[in-house]
């Protein structure tokens, strides 16, 4: 054991706590993933005092990274010990095809965009951190790529609006239309057992086209899904529903003339089209079981989780 005087190496890296670089590394890297969401946060809230080359905002970040490297460290066996537990998650989430590394790069680099070009940024963490209700129970039941789901949104295509001409650039989105219109039409709300959340598999809602309002929407979700739709699933407060991908505003003009004058004119006559428009620029029109044409009345416009169906 080497020896300075009266003190021991042990004793030295006791007394300065000296860190092996692995340690040291891992805290680094994750504070700069926390403090870049932070700063953006308080970039948004805190006061510009336009200094000339930006000096504030860089001392604003310098100051945000040394707090949370002196609490992490501080608070290094517990950070260490989380990072490690959340790499098992993450590895066994990748290697069950559930939630992996790829998957929580694509949240991580949606969130800091989103926040990015959000006023109040400290609203997307929250919604982040706030767990989608059955997520993976969900995501098994939208069988998009099962038989019986594409059968029954063919013959919903071929027996709604195919005779409409001129619309060839959207006929995926008129056909999701058609499916919209066969659901809606004949969609049976059922409860729930009492005091338990049935998650109903597509294949099951496809026999009786009953059930409540997630059922509903893996169902429509499946359906659209299945004929090259691209659909995202909204949580709100006691609700579920589904959206379907439009594009561009552009797009929406093309597609507002075809429900109000072509597809939908009595059930959108003087109605409003309902829309949430993404972090990205594009456009999800609601197609919730309570609606009488695509975009029709939000039943909740708070949005606290949303599941894009890729």
């Amino acid at each position: 054991m080497i020896k300075l005087g009266n003190l021991t190496y042990q004793k030295l890296k006791e007394k300065f706590r000296i860190k092996s670089p692995w340690d040291l590394i891992i805290i680094f890297v994750l504070n700069i993933l926390i403090t870049i969401p932070a700063f953006i946060i308080a970039h948004h809230n805190f006061i510009t005092l336009d200094w000339a080359h930006h000096v504030d905002r860089i001392l604003l970040f310098l100051i945000i990274l040394t707090a949370f490297q002196f609490l992490l460290r501080a608070l290094r066996r517990v950070t260490l010990i989380s990072v490690i537990l959340y790499f098992i998650l993450l590895l066994y989430g990748t290697l069950s095809g559930k939630y992996g590394f790829q998957s929580i790069f694509e949240d991580y680099r949606s969130m800091v965009y989103t926040m990015n070009d959000n006023p109040y940024p400290q609203d997307i963490i929250i919604t982040k951190l706030l767990p989608f209700p059955n997520k993976y129970k969900i995501i098994d039941a939208v069988e998009y790529q099962n038989p019986k789901i594409r059968n029954f949104a063919i013959i919903a295509i071929n027996k709604n609006f195919k005779q409409l001409k001129g619309y060839h650039d959207y006929s995926t989105i008129v056909q999701a239309f058609a499916v919209f219109k066969e659901i809606n039409s004949r969609w049976n709300y059922v409860s729930d057992p009492k005091g338990h959340d049935y998650i109903a598999k597509a294949t099951e809602s496809v026999q009786y086209l009953s059930g409540d309002c997630d059922d509903h929407s893996i169902f429509m979700a499946a359906c659209i899904k299945s004929i090259g739709g691209t659909m995202r699933l909204i949580h709100t407060k006691g609700h579920i529903y589904p959206e379907l991908l439009i594009g561009s505003k552009i797009d929406l003009e093309h597609i507002n003339y075809a429900i109000k004058k072509e597809l939908f004119p009595a059930e959108s006559r003087n109605k409003t089209i309902n829309y949430h428009i993404d972090e990205r620029g594009n456009i999800w029109l609601n197609l919730d079981y309570t609606a009488k044409y695509p975009g029709g009345p939000f039943m909740n416009e708070e949005i606290l989780g949303a599941l894009t169906l890729d």
